[in-house]
């Protein structure tokens, strides 16, 4: 019996989304599984990057002409609408644009912050920075050199065997000696969201700063900084249907006008002379160069499609297919699943292994039917080491997906043994 209703299936089987995503539109026999690696992009986004080189081509910030006024214009529209979809608003409820820095991806705003936060805490011998087990390599590489070079100790909370982490764990392993806490909100890997209020108000309590990896969370889950109790979050555009080469980071004002620069040059300063310089205020202070102006317009065409179907509205269509996903999955007695069992804890992803064939294999098998997944160690080998897996199969849903995704997803597996073992 399916954990899913008859309305609930319903639900999912129906899709009122397919037609706004070209690439999907135009290929009606693709089954793309792949969105937690990037989103596809309804072609509003798409409009939007082409109408701003058409209609507003300039320079933002560098000129007072009217092309240039307009670009500057559309970047701190974008900022404005960033900073009310992830709940950066002050008491009265409006958005603190000024609190939202562009960067090229979520990669680049940890490493601007793993850059620039040690500095200003004091991060050194003796120091602690805690960190998941299940970080991607952009939240655990920047993290092991920050350790390196200052001499602090890299701390890992770890998940007990229902891959939830504890209130014990995050007691024992936040203490007097961590400065810094940097965890991800959802695992790509194991796609569990993790307790990071919890994690946040320990950290706090320790004198420590937070950090969240939002890339997994962002796109999918109705995000609110304030409900978190983060002092920083990052995400990437294209993981929410915006552009490729755009992230956002995200701070209070307190900690964003404390930290240092992480690139220097044109437009982030305030003044130079031959040997000093004045920063510019925030955001300004972190973008150095020209910004892609028209990504960040893209970006604020992809949460405008968010906002207008609302966040709420499609959580609850991802949390019905991610379950589906996760039983259908369930269903087949060559797979196992990497994760929880309970098919309602995954959000967006689910990874597996088939049993006696590797990943890659189960992929490219897949792709000969039209189906896309992800295969590989998820840029989380530690957390994959920790499995005891080198390598997994990744089907993750978006919006856009429908139950007959999953069914395809589920003959294509059928395929794949078949090839193996033969027809049973």
């Amino acid at each position: 019996m399916s954990l899913l209703t008859a309305t609930q299936l319903s639900e999912i089987r129906e899709n009122p989304y397919r037609k706004d995503f070209p690439l999907l539109a135009n290929n009606p026999e693709l089954v793309f599984l792949d969105s937690a690696a990037t989103a596809q992009r309804p072609a509003e986004v798409l409009d939007a990057e082409r109408r701003f080189y058409e209609t507003m081509n300039a320079n933002p910030l560098r000129g007072l002409y009217r092309l240039s006024v307009e670009a500057t214009a559309s970047i701190e529209a974008a900022r404005e609408r960033i900073a009310a979809f992830i709940g950066a608003v002050d008491e009265a409820g409006k958005p603190q644009a000024n609190q939202i820095v562009f960067t090229r991806n979520a990669s680049e705003s940890l490493n601007l912050v793993s850059h620039t936060l040690p500095e200003l805490v004091g991060l050194g011998e003796g120091d602690e920075v805690v960190i998941s087990i299940m970080e991607h390599h952009s939240n655990l590489i920047p993290w092991q050199q920050v350790c390196k070079s200052t001499g602090a100790k890299l701390v890992y909370l770890r998940p007990n065997a229902d891959f939830t982490i504890t209130d014990e764990e995050i007691e024992a392993k936040i203490g007097p000696k961590t400065k810094i806490v940097s965890v991800t909100h959802v695992s790509n890997v194991l796609g569990v969201e993790n307790p990071v209020a919890k994690i946040a108000e320990r950290a706090h309590a320790m004198g420590a700063k937070v950090v969240v990896d939002g890339a997994q969370s962002v796109p999918h889950i109705a995000v609110d900084v304030r409900e978190l109790g983060c002092d920083l979050l990052a995400f990437s555009g294209h993981k929410l249907g915006g552009p490729m080469g755009i992230g956002v980071l995200w701070g209070t004002a307190e900690i964003l006008d404390a930290l240092p620069p992480f690139l220097t040059g044109g437009e982030m300063i305030d003044s130079v002379t031959e040997t000093d310089a004045v920063w510019a205020p925030v955001p300004a202070k972190f973008e150095a160069g020209t910004q892609d102006a028209a990504g960040s317009y893209a970006t604020d065409a992809a949460i405008a499609y968010l906002d207008r179907h609302g966040m709420e509205q499609l959580e609850h269509r991802e949390r019905l297919l991610a379950a589906k996903l996760c039983e259908s999955l369930q269903g087949l007695p060559y797979i196992k699943i990497i994760g929880p069992d309970d098919p309602e804890r995954h959000i967006a992803a689910v990874s597996f292994v088939v049993e006696g064939i590797h990943p890659h294999d189960v992929a490219s098998i897949l792709d000969m039917h039209d189906v896309c997944i992800r295969a590989g160690h998820h840029c989380a080998q530690p957390l994959l080491t920790w499995l005891g897996e080198q390598s997994t199969c990744r089907a993750s849903v978006a919006f856009y997906n429908d139950l007959s995704d999953i069914e395809r997803l589920v003959d294509g597996l059928d395929q794949v043994w078949s090839v193996f073992h033969g027809r049973q």
